[in-house]
C-alpha cells in the first residue's frame, strides 16, 4: 500500500464570517487545485487557488498558482494560472485556499505564517474606489496599498493578487499580481485573466485582494542529482539542459532571431495574420502578406526586436527559469495575444499605441484577451455604421482604412478609442454595460439595430450567458466546442485534420494541460513535463496509476458539463470556411476531406458549419468519457 503521509493541506475560508478551518485530503485521491477545483465548485461553488504537489521544487516551471471555480463569464467550470506566483504560496505551508461566502463589505484577505506558528488569517475592510484611483491607478494601485499596510509583518517578501474596477463592473475581471523584490513591487505582471476569477473574487466573496507569505519550510522535493538521473534516462540529458532546450521559443530563438510569444509568433505568421476584428481573413494572401510585411515585420515587431529583444529586457515571472519569458519594455510587459487582440485586431501597429491601450486595460483589471476581442468587435461596428459613436458613449470613429493608413497616428488614435470604450464599461452608468456579458450585450444590440451587429463577434459560446473570446490563431480548434475555451485545452496547429479527428486532438491536448495544471507546471516547460511527469509522482508520491486515472476522471466530469453551444456569430463560421480555403488553395493541402469541406462550406456554409462543429464534438466526446466504453 502506498505512503499516506502525504496529504493536501486546505485552507477553507468562509469570506461572509471569516471563520476558516484546515481540510486535509490524501494524495492519491486528490492530487492538486484542479481535481480538488471541480469537487469543491459544485459542492460549495468554492473558488480554489492552489499550488501543486511540486511547487518549491526543483522542476523548473513548478511554481504556477492555479486559480479553479464556476467562471462569471464562461459559466462553466473553469481553470486559470498565474505564473510564479505559487513560490511565495508555498511559504504558508498550505496547498490551497478555498473560498466560499461573501464578505459583508469589500476586504483584504491577508495570510501569513511565520515558522511553525498558526497561519494568520485576518479581513480588513476597504473602500476599493478610493484605492483603485491612487499611486498606479487600479490593479497597481491595489498592489502597493497592501503592500504598505502589510509588508512589514513578513519576515520575507510578500504576494498580492489584486483585482480592478473591471471586476466590478463586468464578468471578465482578471487576477493581477507581480513579484515583489526588497519590499518593492516590480514591473514583471503576471495574470490569471482568462475566465473572469477577478470578478468572481470581488463579486461572490467580496474580496479585493490576497496578501500572502510565510517562512514556513516543508519537505518540498529538491534533490538535483536524484532529478538529473530521471531526466538522464528519459531524456538522456540533465534537467537544466533539457530545459534550456525546450524553453528556447520563449527565451530566444535564432530561427526567428526574437524570442517570446510576441516575438516568435508575430516572426512566423507570415500571412495567416489577424487584424481588424479578422477581416483580414477575407483578404487575399498577397494583401495579408503586405500587411505583415509592412506594419508587423517592418514596423511593430521590429521595433519589440529592438526595444526588447536586442536589449535583453527579459525577467521571469517571480521563480527561477530559464525561459525569462517575460519581455520588458520599461514597465510594459509584451506578450503575444494581448498585443493582438489590443493591437492588430483593433487596428494598432505601433508599440507605444499598443503600450498606452494594454496597460490601461491591465490597470482596469480585465482579461487582456477578451477586453480586445470585444474593443475589436465594437470598433468594427463603429467603423461600418452599424452603431454610432454617441450610443457607445465615444465621440470617434476607429481609423481602419488600408490605403491611407497612418502606422504611427492612427494606431495612437485607435488606442485612444479603445481606452475611451474601457472606461466607459466601468463608468456607473456608462453606454457598454458589461456585468452580465459582452454575449448578452450583443444580444440586445442584435435585436435593437440588426443581426450583422452580432455576427461581427467572434466568441465561443456557452450554456444560457457564456462566452469566451478565443485564443488569437486562425485555426479550427480555436473554435471547437470544449468544454472550456480559450485555453489551449484544443489543437491550435496550422495543419488540416477532419473535424472528428480534430476534435480527438483537442481532447487529448486538454488531458495533457490538465495534468500541468493540475499539479502547477508552466506550459511553457510541457515539451519534457508531459512525458516526465507521472514518473515523478510515482518516484515522489508512489501514486502514478492513480495520478492518470484521476487525470481522466476529472477530465470526463468537466467534459460531462459540457454545454457548448453552436456558434452564434456567422464569423465563427467565416474563421472555420477560410481556413479551409486557404489551406486548400494557398498551402497546396491535398486530402479528400479537405476538398469535401470547402465544397460543402462553398454550397451551404450554415449547414457545412452545423456538419464541422458536430464532427468535433462527437471527437471530444469519443475520448472525454467518464466511464469510457
Amino acid at each position: 500500500m502506498p505512503d499516506n503521509k502525504h496529504e493536501l493541506k486546505v485552507l477553507m475560508l468562509d469570506a461572509a464570517t471569516g471563520f476558516y478551518r484546515m481540510q486535509r485530503y490524501r494524495v492519491g485521491d486528490f492530487f492538486g487545485p484542479v481535481d480538488m477545483g471541480i469537487h469543491l465548485a459544485f459542492k460549495h461553488n468554492a473558488l480554489t487557488i492552489g499550488a501543486g504537489l511540486l511547487a518549491g521544487s526543483v522542476f523548473p516551471g513548478s511554481n504556477r498558482l492555479i486559480f479553479a471555480g464556476i467562471s462569471p463569464c464562461w459559466h462553466g467550470f473553469y481553470i486559470s494560472s498565474m505564473g510564479g506566483a505559487a513560490l511565495v504560496f508555498d511559504n504558508l505551508g498550505i496547498n490551497m485556499l478555498s473560498l466560499i461566502g461573501k464578505a459583508p463589505h469589500p476586504c483584504f484577505l491577508y495570510l501569513n505564517r511565520n515558522h511553525g506558528e498558526e497561519i494568520e488569517v485576518e479581513l480588513v475592510p476597504v473602500v476599493p474606489e478610493h484605492i483603485w484611483d491612487q499611486g498606479r491607478k487600479g490593479v497597481y494601485a491595489v498592489m502597493e496599498e497592501a503592500i504598505r499596510m502589510f509588508a512589514p509583518r513578513y519576515e520575507k517578501d510578500l504576494r498580492v493578487l489584486a483585482v480592478g474596477p473591471a471586476a466590478r463592473d463586468s464578468d471578465f475581471g482578471a487576477i493581477g499580481s507581480a513579484p515583489v523584490k526588497k519590499g518593492m513591487l516590480t514591473h514583471v505582471d503576471t495574470w490569471a485573466g482568462r475566465g473572469g476569477f477577478g470578478s468572481k473574487l470581488f463579486q461572490e466573496h467580496g474580496l479585493v485582494c490576497v496578501i500572502y507569505g510565510g517562512t514556513h519550510i516543508d519537505e518540498d522535493f529538491r534533490d538535483r542529482s536524484v532529478a538529473d538521473e530521471w531526466f538522464q534516462d528519459k531524456f538522456k540529458q540533465r534537467m537544466a539542459v533539457k530545459d534550456m532546450e525546450v524553453t528556447t521559443k520563449y527565451r530566444y530563438d535564432p530561427k526567428f532571431n526574437t524570442g517570446g510569444t510576441f516575438g516568435v509568433n508575430y516572426a512566423a505568421m507570415d500571412g495567416d495574420i489577424l487584424a481588424f476584428n479578422y477581416r483580414t481573413i477575407h483578404w487575399s494572401r498577397e494583401a495579408r502578406n503586405d500587411l505583415h510585411q509592412r506594419f508587423i515585420l517592418n514596423h511593430y515587431l521590429k521595433q519589440f526586436n529592438e526595444e526588447t529583444i536586442q536589449t535583453k529586457q527579459q525577467h521571469n515571472c517571480g521563480e527561477p527559469c530559464a525561459a525569462v519569458c517575460k519581455k520588458m519594455h520599461g514597465r510594459f510587459k509584451k506578450d503575444y495575444e494581448p498585443y493582438q487582440t489590443m493591437g492588430p485586431l483593433c487596428g494598432i501597429f505601433d508599440q507605444r499605441a499598443a503600450e498606452r491601450l494594454n496597460h490601461h486595460a491591465d490597470s482596469l483589471g480585465f482579461d487582456a484577451i477578451s477586453a480586445g476581442g470585444t474593443l475589436a468587435w465594437l470598433m468594427d461596428c463603429l467603423d461600418d455604421g452599424l452603431i454610432t459613436p454617441a450610443e457607445l458613449g465615444v465621440d470617434q470613429l476607429p481609423k481602419w482604412e488600408m490605403a491611407t493608413f497612418d502606422v504611427v497616428g492612427d494606431s495612437i488614435h485607435n488606442a485612444e478609442l479603445g481606452i475611451a470604450l474601457l472606461n466607459q464599461i466601468i463608468l456607473p452608468g456608462g453606454k457598454i454595460p458589461l456585468q452580465f456579458g459582452a454575449r448578452k450585450l450583443a444580444r440586445r444590440l442584435a435585436r435593437e439595430k440588426g443581426r450583422e451587429v452580432l455576427d461581427r463577434f467572434v466568441y465561443n459560446a456557452f450554456a444560457r450567458q457564456g462566452w469566451m473570446v478565443p485564443n488569437q490563431y486562425w485555426t479550427p480548434g480555436t473554435y471547437a466546442p470544449m468544454a472550456i475555451s480559450g485555453k489551449y485545452y484544443m489543437h491550435y496547429g496550422r495543419d488540416f485534420l477532419p473535424p472528428r479527428e480534430l476534435g480527438r486532438q483537442n481532447a487529448r491536448r486538454m488531458l495533457k494541460e490538465l495534468m500541468l495544471d493540475n499539479l502547477g507546471i508552466c506550459r511553457f516547460h510541457r515539451a519534457w513535463a508531459e512525458t516526465l511527469i507521472p514518473d515523478i509522482v510515482e518516484n515522489i508520491f508512489g501514486e502514478k496509476d492513480a495520478f492518470l486515472r484521476s487525470l481522466s476522471l476529472t477530465a470526463g466530469r468537466i467534459t460531462s458539463r459540457n454545454a457548448s453551444v453552436f456558434w452564434e456569430s456567422e464569423r465563427n463560421m467565416d474563421m472555420v470556411s477560410t481556413f479551409l480555403e486557404n489551406k486548400k488553395e494557398t498551402d497546396g493541402g491535398r486530402h479528400p476531406e479537405l476538398d469535401h469541406w470547402v465544397d460543402f462550406f462553398t454550397r451551404d456554409k450554415h449547414a457545412a458549419a452545423y456538419e464541422f462543429w458536430y464532427e468535433m464534438h462527437k471527437g471530444i466526446h469519443e475520448m472525454l468519457r467518464e466511464y469510457p466504453v
